[in-house]
């Protein structure tokens, strides 16, 4: 039976999240982006939270706004710096956050480890660099690889096109990125669908997310009805 809770009201879905928490956060720039879930984390209050994204924000919403709420202590991403990443930059350059870069095909493998139970991976990207710094090596068949750590999250923040009423997940496009392997990854999923459909109306051949793996979803086409 499906433990998934189905929300009308962003605010609810993110209330358990916890100061400390380590925040697993969808998005390609804006492309699946929670916009909705992160505003109302910033609503919420939770703080001293380390974020795991792609990049580090653009402009002044979602996850910028986040960090320009002074909420987040350390990021953990592939892509800190650029044309639209002021705030992040701001706070770094003032030393208000803490930074760890991590190669995005290395970011996503990390996750996915954790996903699936594997205790950590050797990868040659970052050999001979500051990224490999203080992790162990290894030379296998010739070629010098890394050991790297599975990232796990608390809880994860994704964005997504469709849900059933199991938490089953279809994405659309761009915005697929990194959800799946982050609803893997995650003690807790919550989710924002742009709709909550019956349970039965998804192609199993499309489903990428199961709904083992989520815990709450936010629909939001309830909540512009409860706006409008």
């Amino acid at each position: 039976m499906s433990t998934v809770t189905i929300h009308d009201d962003a605010d609810a879905a993110v209330a358990s999240v916890a100061d400390g928490a380590t925040v697993l956060v969808g998005g390609f720039g804006m492309a699946g982006m929670p916009v909705t879930l992160i505003d109302a984390l910033i609503r919420q209050g939770a703080t001293d939270l380390t974020v795991v994204s792609n990049n580090a924000g653009n402009g002044d919403t979602g996850l910028a706004a986040l960090l320009s709420a002074g909420r987040v202590r350390r990021i953990v991403c592939s892509f800190p710096r650029q044309k639209d990443s002021w705030v992040f930059d701001g706070l770094y350059r003032d030393g208000r956050i803490e930074l760890d870069v991590v190669p995005q095909g290395n970011l996503a493998e990390r996750m996915r480890a954790a996903g699936a139970g594997i205790g950590a991976f050797f990868s040659p990207t970052g050999v001979g660099t500051p990224l490999a710094e203080g992790k162990e090596t290894r030379t296998i068949d010739g070629r010098d690889y890394v050991l790297e750590m599975p990232i796990r999250g608390d809880v994860a923040l994704i964005g997504a096109h469709r849900s059933d009423r199991l938490g089953n997940l279809v994405y659309r496009r761009t915005a697929r990125n990194f959800g799946p392997v982050m609803a893997t990854a995650a003690a807790t999923t919550i989710v924002e669908v742009r709709e909550v459909v019956p349970t039965g109306a998804l192609d199993p051949e499309s489903v990428v997310t199961p709904g083992i793996y989520v815990d709450h979803v936010l629909d939001l086409s309830a909540l512009e009805g409860n706006v409008a």
